[in-house]
């Protein structure tokens, strides 16, 4: 089982951004590669700290961490998402090279004057899915437009920077001169310029083409989550250049007969009088195919009846929700001769006499029992 975020930076839930940044800072320094030269546990503690604060620094991801876990960011394919080692180190010193302050961005205490693995764009889609889908887990196979680098293109070392990625300014100030770095706005940091491509890409040496991308939905999910496919965005120039992602949201369409509330389902079901009357057993709807249930003899409309674990399955592992069965005995609108002189009859009839027993719940009580 995976570590939980909040414990790889030794924080409590309830930290602020100030707190969870200078908790990064820390571990960052303490498995920094300079730090610790070939040793792989350092470097996997690095990386694990860098996940967590990927997620943590971020006040919506945070949320979608708190609410659903590490399967919040689990679903897409090829290792998608923020486990098991997601982020590679020139990810890390790209996104957060500024926060090791002293500390090199790179391996080899270079600083931060190297050049820069450039990161692709992000895509993002739709994919619709039925009830039925989100309550088993689905393989989703996508048709996306990527831009890809060209064959045949080539690039050399920017002029601008010679390689490094940054240039450096001086500037004189009331103490004197003083020395900066900022990324090359020739290359954007990556070192590099375009020195060749085919006629046919674009000026940046890419061309656009149809990619099938599949994507592992798991169960659970809910409308408007965000899963991410890693390195299936577009690609960005450059040879030491890494794919964007895949951002998929997850609409859910709605279902016919059953009502989605968390990981509950409700189900509508109308009898007859004689059957609320006499009791029966129907096939209901459900969301994996039929069920059976027994109604039990003069069933009162407005009983809910709890299926265990047939609803929705959480998406943390935690087990099923449950199908509510709500009974609503219809009654006719319109009689026959016969019946309308069947229930005059029953008008005083003291079987017919509402009579409902101290143990019979109010309507209220039973929306009261349903939200608890």
């Amino acid at each position: 089982m995976k570590k939980d975020f909040y414990e790889i930076l030794g924080i409590s839930k309830s930290a602020d951004a100030s707190e969870i940044k200078k908790a990064y800072r820390k571990k960052a320094i303490e498995f920094h590669p300079d730090k610790n030269p070939g040793n792989k546990e350092a470097e996997e503690n690095f990386k694990k700290a860098a996940e967590a604060y990927e997620v943590l620094s971020d006040p919506q991801k945070k949320a979608k961490y708190d609410q659903f876990g590490h399967q919040a960011f689990d679903g897409g394919a090829g290792g998608g998402g923020f486990h098991g080692g997601g982020m590679n180190m020139d990810d890390i010193f790209s996104q957060f090279g500024d926060i090791f302050g002293g500390f090199g961005g790179g391996f080899g205490g270079g600083g931060n004057s190297g050049p820069r693995r450039v990161k692709g764009s992000n895509l993002r889609i739709k994919v619709k899915l039925t009830l039925e889908e989100i309550a088993n887990g689905v393989e989703k196979k996508v048709k996306v437009k990527r831009k890809i680098q060209a064959k045949g293109v080539s690039y050399k070392t920017c002029s601008t920077c010679n390689g490094q990625g940054q240039v450096m300014r001086v500037t004189n100030t009331i103490l004197g001169r003083m020395q900066s770095a900022s990324t090359c706005p020739t290359c954007g940091g990556s070192g590099q310029i375009l020195d060749s491509k085919p006629k046919d890409a674009d000026a940046q040496g890419m061309l656009l083409e149809d990619e099938t991308v599949s994507i592992k939905i798991p169960a659970g999910v809910t409308d408007g989550m965000q899963l991410k496919v890693s390195n299936k965005g577009n690609d960005a120039p450059g040879n030491n250049s890494i794919p964007g992602d895949l951002i998929v949201a997850i609409e859910e369409i709605e279902h016919e007969f059953l009502k989605r509330e968390g990981e509950n389902l409700h189900l509508d079901l109308y009898i007859s009088y004689p059957e609320a009357v006499l009791g029966i057993s129907k096939d209901i709807e459900a969301v994996n195919g039929k069920v059976r249930i027994k109604l039990e003899e003069g069933i009162q409309s407005g009983k809910i009846l709890r299926l265990k674990g047939k609803g929705i399955p959480s998406i943390n592992g935690y087990g099923n929700g449950d199908l509510l069965v709500h009974v609503n005995v219809w009654t006719p609108k319109t009689l026959n001769k016969e019946q309308k002189q069947f229930f005059e009859k029953s008008l005083t009839d003291e079987n017919f006499i509402p009579n409902p027993e101290k143990s019979e719940k109010s309507f209220f009580e039973k929306v009261k029992d349903m939200f608890s």
